[in-house]
């Protein structure tokens, strides 16, 4: 069976976000088990990276919701359906489901799609557009919190014939881990992020958007620096503004409000987040919405750091609080520079320990070697 396997991966663009990854992870991990892969997409950074003798591209704009581009992507889907005899379409997006959905009910072959976040919905067109992502044969929910969700908010559009399962994200620990960075590329990245390494280094990873709680953790810092009297530590805030130019700006004057410029470094990107993680003390994920799954955690615990996060979505489910990583209110400034103060002050054996024990977490439940496996072998199960 496996030898016929042949899986159809559909997402807008191949990027470097957690949907991104994970389809790019599965597309190679399929010719390692003998099956055929492909992926449809309009582009992407990480498409440069695609190993063309073992994963055939098709560029398509799959990443428009146009009602018109979705109905001819549809038919050039059906197309390479046909002629490469695909026994599996895989959508990770909500505009090309839609096309999967026509291409693969007229194929006759089976229909599978991730829901990799929450999907907002304010009204119930939206609500619709959205619910093409519990019209498949095989829903994969990233997270327990996701999973949750679907059946909060989608239950009217379940039924017995459809299959609801949680397949957590994993990550490459052999890349997420401390022991393969180098002291000298570490000195190189302190000095293009103008820190000298004689203060702690606290990070914060995430693009430039209200809802990845930069300002919540500006102003936890301001709040550690009134309880210690003193800059005890370097923070860096990691992430391109991509193009939310008034954003950054007021993320900017509040940092001079605070006057917090000699002490806040904003990076807008670092190729390698490995590194990036291996030189910071404390990784911070500050988000004020639910994470479907939350990478940074996940990275950091990888990376033996020890990470802060807010008690919402994902995080709860990858950090186990006070043991691997520690989790603050939501949106309280307040409880996240109290966990902050509390790390601060812990001794060297206890970070250590900590770091030990979110690396041992990571690499027993969110590898990405079992969230592959896991797909897999319900690709198989979906076609027997």
């Amino acid at each position: 069976m496996t030898s016929d396997l042949k899986v159809l991966q559909v997402i807008p663009k191949l990027g470097y976000g957690g949907a991104e990854t994970g389809c790019y992870d599965i597309a190679h991990y399929l010719p390692e088990n003998n099956c055929k892969s492909f992926i449809v997409t309009s582009g992407g950074e990480l498409l440069k990276f695609v190993d063309k003798k073992k994963v055939k591209v098709f560029r398509l704009p799959v990443h428009s919701k146009n009602p018109l581009l979705i109905l001819l992507n549809s038919l050039i889907l059906i197309a390479i359906i046909l002629v490469n005899n695909i026994s599996i379409v895989h959508a990770r997006s909500r505009a090309p489901a839609w096309s999967c959905l026509f291409a693969t009910k007229l194929t006759g072959r089976k229909f599978v799609t991730t829901f990799h976040g929450t999907y907002n919905f304010k009204n119930n067109f939206k609500k619709f557009y959205n619910s093409i992502m519990i019209r498949s044969d095989l829903i994969i929910a990233g997270s327990n919190f996701i999973f949750s969700h679907i059946k909060q908010n989608y239950s009217k559009y379940l039924n017995d014939k459809k299959k609801l399962m949680v397949i957590f994200r994993g990550i490459n620990v052999d890349y997420f881990d401390p022991t393969t960075k180098f002291e000298s590329d570490e000195k190189k990245l302190l000095i293009k992020w103008n820190i000298e390494k004689d203060k702690k280094i606290i990070l914060l990873p995430g693009r430039l958007t209200t809802w990845k709680g930069q300002e919540v953790f500006i102003e936890a810092i301001n709040l550690v620096n009134i309880e210690l009297g003193y800059e005890a530590f370097y923070a860096v805030i990691l992430g391109s503004d991509q193009g939310r130019d008034l954003y950054k700006k007021k993320l900017i004057r509040l940092s001079e409000q605070y006057r917090l410029v000699n002490q806040i470094r904003f990076i807008d990107h670092c190729k390698d987040m490995a590194l990036a993680y291996k030189v910071s003390d404390i990784v911070v994920s500050a988000s004020t919405e639910p994470e479907a799954f939350g990478r940074v955690a996940v990275e950091a615990q990888s990376m033996q750091k020890p990470v802060i996060a807010s008690n919402i979505g994902g995080s709860n489910e990858t950090i186990i609080d006070e043991k691997t990583g520690f989790l603050f209110e939501s949106e309280n400034a307040k409880s996240l520079s109290q966990k902050i103060l509390k790390l601060l002050y812990l001794d060297e054996t206890l970070l250590k320990s900590i770091g030990t024990e979110g690396r041992k977490n990571i690499v027993k439940k969110f590898n990405v070697e079992k969230m592959c496996f896991s797909t897999y072998s319900e690709y198989k199960r979906l076609l027997n």
